[in-house]
């Protein structure tokens, strides 16, 4: 089996930026849809728009009115308040999310303008300090008064933010974006503009590039566009023409796996849109920055002088996005200026490949070194890896999590029934914690939040990343994997009898007299929020003497670091590794929540908490896998009058 090598992560000044950058992208990249549909509306509808509509698009008179339209309210207030919640969400969760969309009102309203850096500023800050008021009283409220303490909390610290915003956020925020704007004027009046590709383009290799178009570029586009109906700073960065160019000339120029791969990688970066795929070619050659710096200087002297621009910004940086967005009278200058770029770019990059000597066997390492600039794992760097096919058949599948106890023995019981249903009883499934991992495995399943932590310690094997161990898709999908590798290996039919497998651990041994007690399942839990939720299913862990009270705190931790949550309705808490001391003996809490809870978006019905020592709770766990994978049970469940018909669901686990 092959597999990716792993990225080392690394520290400094470089990977700051690179953390706030990707920070500011995560809250302008899940709303560019909208940013789509405001840059159609605009495009559209507005009085020089190619179906000009009063009504839509905001000039005009009806009946002695002014009309409003949709442009301006999209401009003013949905985009700037969706990037204020999506800040605050990734920060606190949807209270973040509200309270930071509050805050923003203020500067708003304050600045009069879109307030796309005020909303970046206001929407994270309100995640974040309703994060720390919350923090205050955690724990002290009295049972019953939690939503009136929650919802007057958000709502008062909400407009004292909301006021900040407009007395103080918005003079400030208002003078940098009017500075920032004088300066981008500057370069443009005095022909200075294609300077900036001296430093865009290093900084898209190295991945600095989202502080910069989505922490300043984007922001002022848009109120260029607004204001003019067009802006060039959307394609500052997004011209694919550099990149293009470059990975032509090694089509032509180019040698081995190199020269192989560059046309796939070309249709990937000029159709697709991702740029870093032609990252590695550079790194491969790093004089090659200077192609990618001068096509990028002659596309936007090209949008300069023929005063060409795009109304909305174009993500990804495709073709298809960038002439969706070109305003309609900068076609012919978007157009020139993608495939003047292109050509400089191949000619500077020809020059550089023929003069130069080149290494066959460098791609690899160059996409490997790419993910070490970018501090994880890359989506396109797949295409540079030299095989992965498997070597062999697959007999060993280990699930691995943080503790090797909960969620990760939940998936194993769920793949393992599925490939033994399909005729494959000697395929091993077993799971461990991530710690324990050793590179003998045949296929390695994690949840994709801890990919990168696993991969190190077992490159021989192939990987399978899942958003949950309960019902991922991505199970079909090894079971395919393990019926091609029977049959490459002798032509195994899955419906002929074959030896049976060595039982795993969660199948192996019995379960403790008392893992899973009448005492330890609540039918109606009084929580209504996912942290009071795991503290009652902690409590009830430690009110059985199962695991000391410090305990609980690291289900907490581990549900930071990787949500718990499984499918249908289920979330099965329980602590990290390092937290394996303090379990005195293996226990498992379920607690139904009729009305359901908020898990990270996820509705959750059922709350497992889990306390697992020497693999004595894996049998119930195995159960309770069995009986959330069937729907009818998990409706019986639902359904379910008292703890014996809960506990007759899980086979009469303590017997």
């Amino acid at each position: 089996m092959a597999t990716q090598t792993a990225v080392t992560p690394r520290s400094g000044a470089r990977v700051r930026v690179q953390k706030f950058g990707t920070f500011l992208s995560g809250m302008i990249m899940p709303n560019i849809g909208a940013f789509i549909a405001w840059g159609l509306v605009t495009a559209l509808f507005i009085e020089a728009g190619w179906l000009p509509v009063p009504q839509l698009g905001g000039f005009g008179e009806t009946d002695g009115v002014a009309n409003v339209g949709l442009v301006g309210p999209m401009i003013t207030y949905l985009l700037p308040l969706l990037i204020a919640y999506t800040g605050g969400r990734m920060v606190y969760d949807v209270r973040g999310g509200v309270v930071g969309s509050i805050a923003t009102m203020g500067v708003i309203v304050g600045a009069g303008i879109p307030m796309f850096i005020g909303a970046m500023i206001m929407g994270p800050l309100g995640g974040w300090t309703m994060k720390k008021i919350d923090a205050i009283w955690d724990g002290k409220i009295r049972p019953g008064f939690e939503m009136l303490v929650n919802n007057f909390s958000a709502g008062i610290w909400g407009a004292l933010l909301a006021l900040i915003g407009f007395y103080g956020v918005s003079p400030l925020v208002q003078a940098f974006s009017t500075g920032a704007g004088n300066v981008v004027q500057f370069l443009v009046n005095n022909g200075l503009l294609p300077l900036t590709s001296i430093f865009i383009e290093p900084a898209k290799v190295l991945f600095l590039n989202n502080a910069i178009n989505h922490g300043v570029l984007t922001p002022l586009g848009v109120q260029q566009s607004l204001d003019q109906g067009k802006s060039i700073l959307f394609l500052l960065e997004a011209n694919p023409g550099p990149g293009l160019g470059i990975l032509l000339a090694y089509m032509i120029f180019g040698r081995g796996a190199a020269k192989a791969s560059a046309s796939g990688a070309a249709i990937i970066h000029f159709v697709g849109g991702i740029h870093e795929i032609y990252f590695p070619y550079v790194l491969m050659r790093p004089l090659l920055i200077l192609a990618a710096i001068a096509g990028g200087m002659t596309g936007i002297a090209t949008l300069s002088i023929t005063n060409a621009g795009l109304v909305a910004p174009a993500a990804p940086g495709s073709i298809i996005a960038v002439l969706a967005q070109t305003a309609r009278d900068s076609y012919f200058g978007v157009g020139l200026s993608v495939v003047l770029a292109t050509a400089v770019s191949f000619l500077v990059a020809s020059v550089i490949l023929k003069t130069g000597k080149q290494d066959d066997g460098d791609l690899t390492a160059a996409a490997t070194k790419m993910e070490g600039l970018k501090g994880k794992k890359s989506s396109v760097a797949g295409n540079f890896s030299s095989s992965a096919d498997t070597d062999g058949p697959i007999r060993n599948i280990v699930f691995a999590c943080d503790a090797g106890m909960g969620s990760s023995a939940m998936g194993a019981s769920v793949l393992r029934n599925k490939i033994k249903a399909a005729g494959f009883p000697d395929v091993k499934v077993t799971n461990l914690a991530i710690a324990n991992l050793k590179d003998d495995y045949d296929v390695v399943v994690t949840h994709q939040d801890l990919a990168a932590r696993a991969e190190p310690l077992t490159q021989g094997a192939t990987h399978v990343a899942v958003d949950n161990f309960m019902n991922s898709p991505r199970y079909d999908e090894i079971v395919e994997l393990v019926r091609a590798s029977a049959a490459a290996e002798g032509g195994v039919d899955p419906k002929d009898p074959m030896p049976a497998a060595v039982a795993s651990e969660a199948d192996s041994g019995s379960a403790a007299n008392d893992v899973l007690a009448e005492e330890s399942v609540v039918l109606d839990g009084r929580a209504t929020t996912q942290e009071d939720a795991i503290n009652e299913a902690g409590r009830l862990l430690v009110e059985r003497g199962a695991v000391d009270s410090g305990y609980v705190a690291a289900m907490h931790e581990r549900e930071k670091s990787v949500p718990t949550y499984m499918g249908n309705f289920l979330a099965i808490p329980h602590g990290t590794n390092d937290a394996k001391d303090l379990i005195k003996r293996s226990a498992v809490s379920i607690i139904r929540y009729p009305e359901g809870i908020d898990w990270n978006g996820k509705q959750v019905k059922f709350v497992v908490g889990v306390a697992g020592r020497n693999n004595e709770h894996l049998s119930i766990l195995s159960a309770i896998a069995r009986v959330f994978s069937d729907k009818e049970q998990v409706a019986q469940l639902e359904n379910a009058t008292t703890v014996d018909e809960v506990l007759a669901l899980f086979g009469k686990v303590n017997a």
